[in-house]
């Protein structure tokens, strides 16, 4: 059993906590949060065994092997590096890390720590309906792009029109729409087709500074793919990958919950729409399933893949904010 640490408290949090229990191979032990007060109330629901206000105390005496990082942006960083260095395995939640010195750097610790795991929880490359669109994907005779969008308006977003800056919506966080609900559709573009020769980034600032919503373009040698996302407007836009005459057509790009092939005659096909109980249940066991035997030879292989994608998707975020110059508290124009 996979003993489980958390840092941070919030919905997204208690949603991996329900996957884990789920998945059966985890037990949550730890719990870290700034505030004693919360800390207890999440522990309590459920079912941790010890919680923590003092981050390095977290890591120094907590009795969990593997934590989950479910912080602000800007506070993934360092505290993976902690993890690392404590000789935990680290699943953090995505956007893994802001810019490419500190992938490089963190690169460079696992490498020096043999031992440890690193997962960036990019849920939706581990669903059924992904590894669907994959495989429908492999049997197209031609591929001339695809447009993949993921917008939802922001409860947050209220507060900012409120005269109030919370983290999602804060430089200082490394906030905007870009990190939160673009890097979905980035998943998306760099798992199926690679990495880009070319891009571009048009986003839409709101009064903290950061992307509200934004376009991103990727330029591939014979198509494009286009992103849009948006954390200050709802869409029901589909997302689509085009063929020749066929399609695949995806409800949208973060969700993934149905997704259809439509042939050159029109004809639909529901290819996927599985709705798994938990939408991180997926990851949740394949973490586990590499955690619990990392050298057998899939897992092996198919953690070396996951890693190397999220280099990619940190690389390609940072060169999109770069190209929009879009940069955060602290950061060099």
């Amino acid at each position: 059993m996979i003993k489980l640490g958390t840092i941070g408290t919030n919905w997204i949090t208690q949603q991996f906590v329900e996957a884990v229990k789920l998945s059966k191979s985890y037990d949550l032990t730890s719990v870290y949060s700034r505030h004693e007060d919360t800390a207890k109330t999440f522990a309590g629901k459920n079912g941790a065994t010890e919680i923590f206000t003092d981050l390095n105390a977290f890591f120094d005496d907590g009795v969990f092997d593997t934590v989950y990082i479910a912080s602000p942006n800007s506070l993934h960083f360092e505290q993976a590096k902690l993890a690392i260095l404590h000789g935990k395995n680290v699943i953090v939640e995505k956007p893994a890390f802001t810019n490419q010195k500190q992938m490089a750097q963190i690169q460079e610790m696992l490498a020096d720590h043999p031992d440890v795991l690193y997962f960036e929880a990019a849920r939706n490359i581990h669903t059924p309906n992904f590894h669907a669109i994959e495989a429908q994907l492999a049997d197209l005779d031609t591929v001339q792009g695809a447009e993949f969008t993921y917008s939802k308006y922001s409860s947050r977003y209220d507060q900012v029109l409120a005269g109030k800056e919370p983290n999602v919506f804060s430089l200082k966080y490394a906030g905007g729409a870009l990190q939160d609900l673009g890097v979905y559709t980035v998943y998306d573009a760099v798992a199926l087709f690679g990495m880009p020769q070319e891009v571009a980034y048009f986003p839409q600032l709101i009064r903290t500074g950061v992307d509200g919503k934004g376009t991103a373009i990727l330029s591939y040698p014979e198509y494009s793919v286009t992103l849009n996302f948006s954390k200050v407007s709802n869409s029901h836009m589909t997302s689509e990958i085009y063929g020749l005459k066929d399609l695949i057509s995806i409800d949208d790009a973060g969700e993934l919950r149905s997704v259809t092939y439509v042939d050159e005659d029109n004809n639909k096909q529901v290819i996927a729409n599985t709705i798994d109980e938990n939408p991180m249940l997926p990851e949740a066991e394949d973490f586990a399933r590499v955690i619990n035997d990392p050298t057998a030879k899939q897992n092996h292989e198919d953690y070396e893949n996951w890693r190397q994608l999220s280099m990619y998707v940190n690389k390609l975020m940072f060169n999109l904010r770069q190209d929009a110059h879009l940069y955060f508290v602290g950061e060099e124009a």
